[in-house]
């Protein structure tokens, strides 16, 4: 029998893009994303499956958006969304209000994928920092898509960032 607290995985996160092309473009030549299902689009309509789904989340005030499901080299999904009548400019960065403000990337070769995030349009939004200057070599950088969308970007996994002993030089 599991535990009833045992760890649940992380399956994937939904992003809204203001153009969805131009995000799987970024996406998948920056981030090296695998494309899963190119950009598709989906109506409004309760006779099908997926039209009443979105209908249950969205509500009534939508007529189609285009969807696009990406994944991660560990299987993590990257579903994207485009909604023709949203509003298409970044959204305002502020972690002091509730609700998600970042999630976050791993790549041994930091320098290098800040490096081409920006040469395609994304912004540094901070200098490269060491989690433990001396102690591990783990470093951490903000940064932001083309659409404005921050995230952060990790040299090591999570668990040995923040694990003790997890380095001994």
């Amino acid at each position: 029998m599991i535990h009833p607290n045992y760890p649940k995985s992380f399956s994937h996160i939904g992003i809204t893009v203001p153009d969805i092309k131009k995000a799987v473009d970024f996406y998948s030549r920056v981030m090296g994303w695998y494309i899963i299902m190119p950009p598709s689009k989906v109506l409004k309509e309760s006779e099908t499956a997926i039209g009443q789904m979105c209908i249950d989340v969205f509500g009534e005030d939508w007529d189609v958006f285009e969807i696009a499901h990406m994944s991660t080299s560990d299987g993590i999904g990257i579903e994207l969304f485009a909604f023709p009548h949203g509003i298409k400019e970044a959204p305002d960065f502020n972690p002091f209000n509730t609700g998600l403000f970042h999630f976050c990337v791993q790549d041994p070769d930091i320098e290098n994928l800040m490096q081409k995030i920006v040469e395609n349009g994304g912004k540094q939004r901070m200098p490269i920092r060491e989690y433990y200057p001396n102690e591990k070599p783990y470093k951490m950088v903000y940064v932001e898509d083309p659409f404005g969308i921050v995230f952060e970007i990790y040299s090591h996994s999570y668990e040995l960032t923040y694990s003790s002993g997890a380095y001994q030089k």
